[in-house]
């Protein structure tokens, strides 16, 4: 059966009346985008990735769809026709600067096509609601089902060869073993990490402020830490001190802030010398441990989840999985019939 061709939509003009919506280019589109949640407060960093991940989806249509420039006119069946290319076509890591991107494959994962489509959610949701489009094509548009990784945390054994490995007469094996430690204590996002300043932490109390502008969520906090990584943070403080004057606590050995790449490099570097293997080792696998072990340790869901920053508890969740052995473990010791049983012994 022959495929009934799409009937070119009419004017707008001529569909709905009076009402007049303006004839925004796809880069006039994203302009306003950008310019109004700059006014809202989005981060810098966030309108970056609005302007790459924008570039990435009209670039595919400049390829596949060369007739459209408005932002009316991008429909549903092209946003999937992009997701059906980015998940069986598109090279990976395409572009980038130092990996050579014909030698890594095709077909993207899931996850990341998630990010794109996020994105591209926000920027059309936002010129729905100015008024500045008549129909949104990513009401249309779902995410793509993935399995939950379930590998994304250390073991305890894990976390103890990872730990031997900096070494600590060294400042750079020092400091990267204090943050390290950190971040297992504390949970921290990476650039909260890099960008902590002595005038952060209360050395008496052990905790942590997070300005509200430091955040992701832009929500202050207090994050406690232990005793044994406030006296870590004072030795590396005091050594910072002796031969640097900036305020922040992680430095290169020249003196000079880190990049959150950089320091994600360092922890690979460490995993690798400690033969870890099976995980895409950021800061954020640190973040991933903390919370579960939280969890496995007693911590309330409520509390790890101010400590942790997260606005809704359901995000939280994704980072607490439990693997088959802590299943079997807590079924055994929480299991209404084994306690019925001991009783009854």
């Amino acid at each position: 059966m022959a495929l009934k061709k799409r009937k070119r939509r009419s004017p707008v003009r001529e569909r709905i009346g009076s009402k007049e919506y303006p004839q925004l280019t796809l880069e006039q589109g994203l302009d306003m985008v950008i310019s109004g949640k700059k006014i809202e407060g989005v981060r810098e960093r966030t309108l970056r990735d609005y302007i790459k991940t924008w570039r990435y989806f009209t670039d595919w249509l400049a390829d596949n769809y060369p007739e459209v420039v408005l932002m009316e006119e991008v429909t549903a069946e092209m946003i999937r026709n992009y997701v059906n290319y980015l998940k069986y076509e598109a090279k990976k890591y395409d572009g980038h600067k130092y990996i050579d991107c014909d030698k890594q494959g095709v077909g993207l994962a899931e996850t990341t096509i998630n990010i794109r489509l996020r994105v591209y959610r926000a920027l059309f949701n936002y010129l729905e609601r100015e008024e500045l489009i008549e129909v949104n094509p990513m009401d249309k548009v779902k995410l793509l089902r993935h399995d939950l990784d379930l590998t994304n945390c250390f073991t305890e054994e894990e976390i103890k060869k990872i730990l031997m490995q900096p070494n600590q007469k060294d400042f750079v094996g020092f400091r990267d073993f204090v943050a390290m430690n950190l971040l297992l204590d504390s949970g921290l996002r990476i650039g909260e990490l890099i960008n902590l300043r002595i005038s952060d932490i209360d050395f008496q109390t052990r905790f942590i402020t997070l300005i509200g502008e430091k955040n992701k969520n832009r929500k202050p906090r207090l994050v406690p830490i232990s005793a044994y990584v406030s006296k870590l943070l004072m030795q590396l403080v005091t050594e910072n001190q002796t031969h640097f004057k900036l305020d922040r606590i992680f430095l290169s050995c020249f003196g000079e802030p880190i990049s959150e790449n950089h320091f994600n490099k360092r922890l690979k570097y460490y995993d690798d010398k400690a033969g870890v293997a099976g995980k895409k080792v950021t800061a954020h696998v640190y973040r991933h441990t903390w919370a579960k072990n939280m969890i496995l340790n007693g911590c309330d869901a409520f509390t790890l989840q101010k400590m942790g920053g997260w606005a809704d508890i359901r995000t939280m969740r994704r980072y607490i999985q439990m693997d088959t052995e802590e299943m079997r473990r807590s079924h055994d010791d929480y299991s209404p019939i084994n306690g019925i049983r001991q009783r009854r012994n």
